[in-house]
C-alpha cells in the first residue's frame, strides 16, 4: 500500500510540474505577444500623427501605413488560436468574429478598392481600432506582469464604450462607400455561365455584411458592458440558462 501511494504521489506531483512549465510558458508567450501587439500599434499611432503633421491631409495617409496595419491586424488571428488551446480563456466564436471582421475590412473592403483609401470613415475607424489596440494590448501586458496601473484598466473598461460606436460607424460607412465600386467593377464576384455553375455578387455580400451588423454590434457591446460592471464595479454577472 505505502508503495503505491508513494507512487501516486510521484504521478501527483509530475503532473503538476507539467501544469506550472506549461502555465509558465503560456504566460511569457502572451507577454510577449501582447508587448508586441502594443509596439506594433503605437508604430501604426506615431506613422499616422507623422503623416498628418508633415502633409496636413489625411489623403494618402492608409496608403503610407498601409504594410504595417495589414501585418499586425492579421498577426491577431493568433488570438483565435489562444482561445482554442484553452491559453485564454474567451469565446473562440467572439474573438473570431471580432478579429475576422477586421481583417475583411482590411483586406476585402479598403485595401483592395483604392478609390475610398481616402475616404474620412476609413481614417475614422483607424483611430479608433489604434487607440482600442493600444489600450487594450498594453492592458493584457500589464495584467500578465502583475503590474497593472488603475488608468490603463480604467482606459481598457471606459474608452469603448464611445470608441466601439464610433468604430462601428466608420466601418459601414467605408463599406458603403465601396459599394458603387464593387457593382461597377464586379470584383470578386461569380456570374453565370461558369465551370461552377455557382453565381456570387460581393456587391449584394457587402449589403449583407452591413446588415449583419444591427444583430452583433448590440451582443459585443453590451457583453463589454457586462465586463465592466464586473471589472470596475465588481458586480458579479449571473448568466441566466434559457
Amino acid at each position: 500500500m505505502a508503495s503505491s501511494e508513494e507512487d501516486g504521489t510521484v504521478e501527483e506531483k509530475e503532473n503538476n510540474n507539467k501544469k506550472r512549465t506549461k502555465s509558465t510558458l503560456a504566460t511569457a508567450w502572451l507577454t510577449f505577444y501582447n508587448i508586441a501587439m502594443t509596439a506594433g500599434w503605437l508604430v501604426l499611432a506615431m506613422a499616422m500623427t507623422r503623416f498628418y503633421i508633415q502633409k496636413g491631409t489625411h489623403k494618402g495617409l492608409y496608403r503610407s501605413i498601409a504594410r504595417t496595419l495589414k501585418f499586425f491586424q492579421t498577426f491577431a488571428l493568433v488570438e483565435v488560436g489562444h482561445c482554442a488551446i484553452g491559453i485564454v480563456r474567451t469565446s473562440v466564436i467572439v474573438t473570431g468574429v471580432q478579429v475576422c471582421s477586421r481583417i475583411f475590412m482590411v483586406w476585402f473592403i479598403t485595401n483592395s478598392i483604392r478609390q475610398i483609401q481616402s475616404e474620412e470613415s476609413v481614417i475614422l475607424f483607424l483611430v479608433v481600432w489604434t487607440m482600442t489596440e493600444i489600450t487594450r494590448y498594453s492592458y493584457y501586458t500589464f495584467k500578465l506582469l502583475n503590474h497593472l496601473p488603475y488608468f490603463i484598466k480604467w482606459a481598457r473598461y471606459n474608452l469603448f464604450i464611445v470608441l466601439y460606436p464610433v468604430g462601428v460607424v466608420g466601418e459601414l460607412l467605408t463599406i458603403y462607400a465601396a459599394l458603387p465600386f464593387v457593382r461597377r467593377s464586379g470584383m470578386y464576384s461569380m456570374r453565370l455561365p461558369n465551370k461552377y455553375n455557382v453565381s456570387f455578387d460581393y456587391y449584394y455580400c457587402l449589403i449583407i455584411v452591413m446588415l449583419s451588423y444591427i444583430p452583433l454590434f448590440p451582443q459585443l457591446y453590451f457583453h463589454m458592458l457586462r465586463q465592466r460592471r464586473r471589472m470596475l464595479l465588481g458586480e458579479v454577472i449571473v448568466e441566466k440558462d434559457d
